[in-house]
């Protein structure tokens, strides 16, 4: 590990509020990360409680492991939030009192230029979460169609000038191979216009996330995940969701809508035909956002969004 593993936890008063934790409960971080949320679950938990820490970056596994020494109520696990039916099954624990999703990237993975995350500086092409992991960041730029690199610039990043930076990465890359972050950065600043440069934001924050997107498949899963995550609570239990962006909070949004219960028949049909089940209720109708003291604190927290389920 080249440097220490940090990641200054986002709204952690209001999640460690959200999830109402009891001292004797079991609880999952499915993000496990720096261990900045967790730490706070086992303060609140007794010698009988339990916390089960999910992370698939074995760099985010070790710090944690070393961060939260002291408690001997961990349970850690290698893998993915989206494997939670297999990794509960695994350790014969059919529901739990509360789960913790913070879906953003950590400040160390961000910040490690080894990483290749960060759109600033120059870093090999990367973005693996799980260094053990095939594809890569490289292998996208450089082995994707046009229409591929098109398509997750516009899912992922909601890029209106996908079509041209996608074009200019193929023209480029038919040179040479793209190797490095500074390479992506400058083939992406030359394919939109000198407006857009000139704004507040960088260009190439959308296409950065776009791809990273697609490597860590971060999106495509989410919305199963999350229903999986409300299947193993206990009633009262509460599932917390930490989300960066908005097509993640649109996904998030939809799954505990879905879970409530509400009949999505069309108007005209005599009888109910969908037989939606009522799961359980949403805690905060909107989500919940940064104070300004956090903001001023930590402007990574600028743009998440916390929404919380409660099981019945």
């Amino acid at each position: 590990m080249s440097k220490e593993f940090q990641h200054i936890p986002v709204l952690l008063k209001e999640t460690i509020e959200g999830l109402n934790i009891h001292e004797n409960g079991i609880y999952v971080d499915g993000t496990l990360g720096g261990a900045g949320h967790s730490i706070e679950i086992l303060k609140k938990l007794n010698h009988t409680g339990t916390l089960i820490g999910i992370d698939r970056d074995e760099e985010a596994l070790q710090a944690a492991k070393k961060r939260l020494a002291d408690y001997e109520n961990v349970i850690y696990v290698k893998g993915n939030h989206d494997e939670m039916d297999t990794i509960l099954d695994h350790l014969q624990i059919d529901q739990v009192d509360g789960i913790l999703l913070d879906l953003g990237i950590s400040s160390y993975q961000i910040d490690e230029k080894s990483r290749g995350f960060s759109y600033l500086g120059e870093a090999k092409l990367d973005m693996r979460m799980d260094q053990t992991q095939v594809l890569s960041a490289r292998d996208v730029v450089n082995d994707y169609t046009e229409e591929q690199l098109i398509d997750i610039l516009r899912r992922y990043g909601e890029e209106k000038f996908a079509k041209s930076i996608a074009r200019h990465i193929c023209a480029y890359r038919k040179q040479q191979p793209i190797e490095t972050t500074k390479e992506l950065v400058d083939i992406i600043e030359r394919s939109v216009p000198a407006y857009v440069r000139n704004k507040e934001g960088h260009p190439a924050k959308k296409t950065f996330q776009a791809i990273r997107i697609a490597v860590n498949n971060e999106l495509d899963p989410l919305y199963q995940t999350i229903i999986s995550c409300i299947h193993h609570l206990k009633s009262g239990g509460r599932l917390c969701v930490i989300t960066f962006h908005s097509l993640e909070d649109r996904m998030v949004k939809q799954a505990y809508q879905n879970c409530l219960g509400k009949c999505t028949c069309p108007s005209d049909l005599p009888y109910c035909v969908c037989h939606k089940e009522k799961l359980g209720n949403l805690v905060n109708r909107k989500p919940i956002i940064p104070s300004q003291k956090e903001l001023n604190q930590n402007i990574r927290s600028k743009s998440a969004k916390l929404r919380i389920f409660e099981k019945i």
